[in-house]
């Protein structure tokens, strides 16, 4: 079993940046890709970001890849997601990720992630205007 924690969301205003982290740990963790996924209030769950398990490659949602960026730290078994100029529409629960598949592969870019092995618990982001 793989373990995901996230941290680092909260309030923010409008314009600010963010870092959210997740840190890994379980037997395998470092096969996983890791990522992030986010659920607006009243709609559905969407892709926003994923790196392989070596933090080599990544593939971030088009929405989002102007103000999005994703670390993975393959020494440290985390995964973080920066997002700049925070706008009220980025205010959602986000959730970690991991997954055997690398960044492009179907689990992660179907948008909806039905696929993905291990969920974070998920933390709340809301931006005010």
């Amino acid at each position: 079993q793989i373990q995901l924690v996230e941290s680092g969301g909260g309030l923010a205003q409008a314009g600010d940046s963010l870092i959210l982290h997740c840190s890994a740990s379980g037997r395998g963790v470092g096969e996983y890709a890791m990522g992030w996924f986010r659920q607006p209030p009243g709609k559905e769950r969407e892709f926003v970001a994923a790196a392989s398990r070596s933090g080599s490659s990544s593939y971030t949602a088009d929405s989002v890849k102007d103000r999005f960026s994703i670390f993975r730290d393959k020494f440290r078994n985390t995964v973080a997601l920066r997002i700049h100029t925070l706008k009220p529409e980025d205010t959602a629960v986000y959730y970690c990720a991991a997954d055997r598949a690398g960044p492009y592969g179907s689990s992660w870019i179907s948008k909806r992630g039905l696929t993905i092995e291990y969920w974070g618990q998920g933390i709340q982001v809301t931006v005010s205007a």
